[in-house]
């Protein structure tokens, strides 16, 4: 018989709702903030896949205008974390923050399916029917707004839900609570994965078998689900009261630099000049970006500082602290935007559903595999490679080698952006080879016709690009938590989910001018509505092209960065007090 752990074994001792008035958070509140984010993610992911056809099919949109929206949207739902991030820690709290979030959700992916069954909002035709009304001013107003809302309540959900979780666990007189924290966080992202295969096989199979109003109304349900688990632990959480910000801290720096832009700086500068936060190790700033040191300067002890060695005015006099915590941030920024083109490949999930809705998708005479759930290969690779990662190839390696061995977290960035490479290639030929059988097999005017051409041929741009993500986004992560101090974890949990937003917006820039460029004097477009007299093929040759100078890019800023401090002396982890 398995013997529990020490953690399993409190949580066996913690009832799940408990009537002692005292008792709050602990693991009995786990599964519903759990249960939140999962259910949430499975119906805001299960939307993504099919939502190109939904748009244009539908509402007979030109692909390009599709994709155009859909990137936006995915731009807006990676932004809207870190401004609600800023939000729950400056202002609201996490609690409300979260509960905000779940409720604006829910009423955009009821707006999204109210789209397939009212009269006023339903588009009556399709884009292949030639007597199609085209949508009104009104259902785009209801599209557009269903959207928006949903990106909103993602922003409230995810900027704050893992944190919540966190404060339900911190008890500083615990011995065992860095086991019960780790016990969290893997169930957390165990969780997400698994809330990502499921939307991207089963939801996506219902909207292909039961249509858009069931395939729709089922992630509405889901999400009332997601809002009524948060709810039902209330009065049982850890509600922590909001604090500052590390933003709020970076603006003051900034803003108190160029308000002090006058004061020359002495090359014998002493600590004295400068202005500590309580229990501060850090009694000098550095001399790099040095103009920024102006901020932590004090002028006048009487006239800047309170009796207990406070800032008057946090505005105009910062402590050295927060000088050095932005220095630090600017330093990785130009290895964080080489993260940005890998992001723009992997948000190019619209066009390989429309190529896959065009092959021949099956892989049993009787089992077809939905267009939409392709992108499910992508992550299996991606938890096959870590899982190997760590199990078997670096316990392998160093058996070999006689000695530890390990990736660095820039030798992983860079791998990974050479497999985002070999994906976009993989991906061009394959579109190359589909668009010649299509013309050859008479369907240059049929977009939709199926072309004899198994579409298993995407399975090696899914894996190479799982294998990207897994290389890149799990190092860039790593890279961030071990080059900036604990007390900027929370900024470095977003660095990713910034590139991801910033990368859309590139995404959408890109295939805009592609299309805008390509279609002058009457030409076919690249990215034409018609797949077959389209070339996709040269587009995904341009991305290519693009992540190639990427990795040269990255490359150049990687020498430029230095070697990564393998143990950081966290100067920066006691606080301003």
């Amino acid at each position: 018989m398995e013997i529990p752990s020490d953690v399993d074994k409190d949580m066996i001792k913690e009832p799940l709702l408990s009537t002692t008035p005292k008792a709050k958070g602990g693991f009995r509140t786990l599964p519903f903030i759990i249960a939140n984010e999962a259910f949430e993610r499975v119906a805001s992911i299960g939307l993504m896949p099919n939502m190109i056809l939904y748009l244009t099919r539908v509402y007979g949109m030109q692909i390009a205008t599709a994709a155009n929206v859909l990137f936006l949207w995915s731009a807006a739902s990676n932004f809207m974390p870190i401004l609600g991030a800023f939000l729950a820690d400056s202002y609201v709290g996490r609690y409300r923050m979260i509960g905000f979030g779940s409720i604006v959700s829910l009423l955009g992916m009821v707006l999204l399916w109210l789209t397939t069954i009212t009269s006023d909002a339903k588009i009556p035709c399709s884009q292949s029917n030639s007597s199609c009304n085209f949508p009104t001013t009104f259902q785009l107003l209801l599209l557009y707004s269903s959207f928006g809302l949903m990106a909103i309540g993602a922003g409230g959900i995810r900027s704050s839900s893992l944190a919540f979780g966190a404060n339900q666990l911190d008890k500083r007189g615990n011995m065992r609570n860095k086991a019960m924290l780790e016990s969290f966080f893997s169930w957390y992202y165990v969780s997400v994965s698994a809330s990502a295969l499921i939307a991207v096989t089963l939801i996506v199979y219902i909207q292909d078998k039961l249509g858009w109003t069931v395939g729709f109304g089922i992630p509405a349900l889901l999400m009332f689900l997601s809002a009524l688990s948060f709810y039902l632990a209330s009065p049982f959480y850890v509600k922590s009261k909001a604090n500052s910000s590390l933003l709020t801290g970076f603006s003051q720096v900034v803003v108190a630099s160029y308000k002090n832009r006058h004061i020359q700086l002495s090359s014998q500068a002493t600590p004295e000049m400068f202005h500590h936060g309580k229990g501060s190790m850090l009694l000098m700033p550095s001399e790099k970006l040095r103009f920024l040191n102006k901020a932590c300067i004090i002028k006048n002890p009487l006239q800047d500082l309170t009796p207990d060695g406070r800032a008057l005015d946090p505005w105009s006099l910062c402590t050295v602290n927060e000088v050095e915590e932005l220095k630090l941030l600017i330093r990785v920024i130009p290895l964080w935007s080489t993260g940005i083109m890998i992001s723009v490949n992997l948000s190019q999930t619209s066009f390989p559903v429309l190529q896959a809705a065009s092959m021949d998708r099956h892989i049993t005479p009787y089992f077809e595999i939905p267009a939409g759930s392709f992108g499910v290969f992508m992550i299996i690779s991606l938890i096959i490679w870590i899982a190997l990662y760590d199990r078997i190839v670096l316990p392998l390696a160093s058996k070999i080698s006689g000695k530890p061995c390990r990736l660095s977290e820039k030798q992983r960035m860079g791998i990974g952006l050479l497999f985002s490479c070999l994906s976009m290639a993989a991906m061009a030929v394959v579109e190359s080879v589909r668009r010649e059988l299509a013309i050859e097999e008479g369907f240059s005017d049929e977009s939709q016709a199926l072309v004899n051409m198994s579409a298993m041929w995407l399975l090696p741009h899914l894996f190479f690009a799982g294998l990207a993500e897994a290389f890149n986004a799990v190092g860039q992560n790593e890279f961030y938590y071990s080059q900036l101090p604990k007390s900027m974890s929370s900024i470095a949990s977003t660095l990713v989910g910034v590139g991801m937003s910033v990368a859309s917006l590139v995404a959408s820039f890109i295939m805009s001018t592609v299309d805008n460029v390509t279609k002058k004097g009457g030409e076919e477009s690249w990215v034409s509505s018609n797949i077959n007299k389209a070339h996709y093929d040269y587009y995904y040759w341009l991305l290519t092209g693009l992540s190639s100078v990427n990795l040269m890019y990255f490359l150049a800023c990687s020498k430029a960065y230095g070697p990564c401090e393998g143990e950081r002396s966290r100067v920066l982890d006691e606080g301003d007090g």
